[in-house]
């Protein structure tokens, strides 16, 4: 059931930075489940979503106005060097590898596995499915002509949305694709490339904000902002997701994770079971937020996943639309200065009405 309410109502404003080089990342298959399927990532998703936005007048749309350099500053403060050049002129070796892969996106085919079957990963193979295979973790990833401009777009989005609130504004909102929340310091995989979520919540600690939070309410665990964050005890991150006992990305995710070194006690997994209702979801996401409270957050950054909606179709929760209101309104009572930036949600239809029934419901509450 789709619920839109509050069409006409004046709402605090909300600033929304779209990326309009998101459409150049277009996959045409993944691997899924052992077969090639369409790309369930589609720029359709952004599009509903801006729609929406403007139907109902719902802030404000802008375009990030970012320099090259300061934006290749602000991923570099989460992202390897080896891993964003390899982005970068990836399209350009697949292609010379054989011109007729232009007509076919890049995916690997071979993975290291890591110390525990001996596999090396500091030597960078000069064989370029090697490398492919290096940097990503799945086979659901293609890697597009247009991929590194989209996700450059991307990373521009929540640079400038993280600055707005620096600037003293209550909320700002990073409306883009490909999402980020599964791209690790020097690996890409769940559709993401660069993790606009991690780029938000480094800008803020640079900006002054001693202490920041992220708050992942996407149905899939965020294991890439996990990784760029477990040693660290300036950034808290907390993710509600599905089980990884069944649901992807499988290797992190567990409630045993508390992070490391000066990170230790500054990551919360809140894993939950295929099938979990708002109502179990909801108390997950008091004590998500308990846990923001506790460590005293100056900043707050949502990875903001529709996914969890009941008609997803690769997901398993089973909130409805008019829930993501209440999402919002919860949201909205850490009284955080918020940063929030677009992940997942693939029942596309109905994506742009759960992605703006959750922004009211924030901007209804503060």
């Amino acid at each position: 059931m789709l619920c839109v309410r509050g069409q006409h109502a004046k709402l605090p404003e909300m600033k929304t930075f779209h990326n309009p080089h998101h459409a150049l990342h277009q996959g045409r298959e993944e691997m899924f489940r052992g077969r090639m399927v369409p790309c369930h990532e589609v720029p359709a998703r952004l599009d509903f979503v801006l729609a929406e936005l403007q139907r109902r007048s719902q802030g404000s749309l802008h375009t990030p106005e970012i320099g090259e350099a300061e934006l290749d500053a602000a991923i570099a403060r989460v992202h390897s060097a080896r891993y964003t050049q390899f982005l970068a002129g990836a399209w350009d070796e697949w292609v010379a590898m054989d011109p007729a892969n232009a007509l076919r996106d890049a995916l690997p085919s071979v993975w290291p596995l890591g110390n525990r079957h001996a596999f090396r990963t500091d030597v960078l193979p000069q064989n370029f499915a090697a490398r492919l295979g290096l940097f990503a973790f799945d086979s659901g990833s293609p890697l597009t002509a247009g991929t590194w401009a989209a996700a450059r777009g991307g990373a521009a989005c929540a640079l400038a949305a993280a600055r707005e609130v620096l600037g003293g504004a209550r909320s700002a909102f990073a409306l883009t694709r490909p999402p980020g929340h599964h791209a690790g310091p020097d690996f890409f995989g769940g559709y993401c490339f660069l993790n606009n979520a991690a780029i938000a919540a480094q800008a803020l600690r640079d900006g002054g904000q001693q202490r920041v939070a992220v708050l992942d309410v996407d149905y899939h665990h965020g294991n890439g902002t996990q990784t760029i964050f477990y040693e660290s005890a300036d950034v808290l991150t907390v993710s509600i997701h599905g089980d990884p006992a069944t649901e992807y990305p499988f290797f992190l995710g567990h409630a045993d994770e508390h992070g490391a070194g000066a990170g230790e006690g500054f990551n919360l997994n809140l894993p939950l079971p295929r099938g979990t209702d708002f109502t179990t979801w909801r108390a997950a996401l008091a004590k998500a937020l308990d846990a923001v409270s506790a460590f005293d957050a100056d900043a707050l950054v949502v990875p903001m996943g529709l996914d969890t909606f009941e008609g997803d179709p690769i997901s398993g929760f089973t909130l409805r639309s008019a829930d993501y209101f209440a999402v919002g309104e919860a949201l909205a009572s850490a009284g955080l200065p918020t940063v929030f930036t677009f992940e997942g949600g693939y029942a596309v239809d109905a994506v742009g009405t759960n992605a703006v029934n959750l922004l009211e419901g924030f901007c209804r509450s503060i």
